[in-house]
């Protein structure tokens, strides 16, 4: 079905908004897949956050224009479906790297991080990045170690002369 130029307007406007407040951005071809595995692919996305948006590649080149994914623009050929990284950097990849996996048909494009374009063969790094929640574990555990392994040190002395008396004392019940 063709659309109109107001339509037009209304994918780009709309594509554009979502792009503008994206983290990531992966364009995957998926040619040869059912309508039941796009489905699929669908429900994968909205339980991690992520937008999943199949365009036409010269409304999508329009609506990238204004935003850090020009650099998108190479790999925008034949049918692509664009997933939108809302919430963590690696959200896009990993539901595009996990429905790979099970999907031979499905082939990754293309990724891209803000303005920065990155390979296919970059997919599994970028799926590896900590979720904002993990990020934030992680970096309160670095904080707290130092505290611990100063509370440990002002202990160990005290610990080692009740273990000596304990010692002398279990000695004296023996003798």
């Amino acid at each position: 079905m063709a659309l109109n130029l107001e339509q037009k307007k209304a994918v780009v406007a709309e594509v554009n908004e979502v792009a503008a407040s994206a983290l990531s951005v992966v364009a995957a071809e998926y040619r040869g897949l059912t309508v039941e595995e796009l489905t699929e692919l669908r429900v994968k996305s909205i339980d991690a956050g992520v937008k999943i948006r199949v365009v036409k590649n010269s409304l999508a080149r329009k609506a990238f224009a204004e935003t850090g994914f020009a650099c998108m623009n190479e790999v925008l050929t034949g049918p692509i479906i664009l997933g939108f990284s809302q919430e963590d950097p690696g959200g896009a990849a990993r539901v595009m790297k996990d429905f790979a996996k099970d999907h031979d048909k499905f082939v990754v494009k293309g990724l891209s991080l803000g303005e920065t374009f990155m390979d296919p063969s970059q997919l599994a790094t970028v799926a590896s990045l900590p979720t904002y929640d993990q990020a934030i574990s992680q970096l309160m555990s670095v904080m707290k170690a130092p505290i611990e392994k100063f509370v440990r040190t002002l202990v160990a002395p005290h610990t080692k002369v009740v273990r000596t008396i304990l010692a002398v004392k279990d000695a004296k019940e023996a003798a």
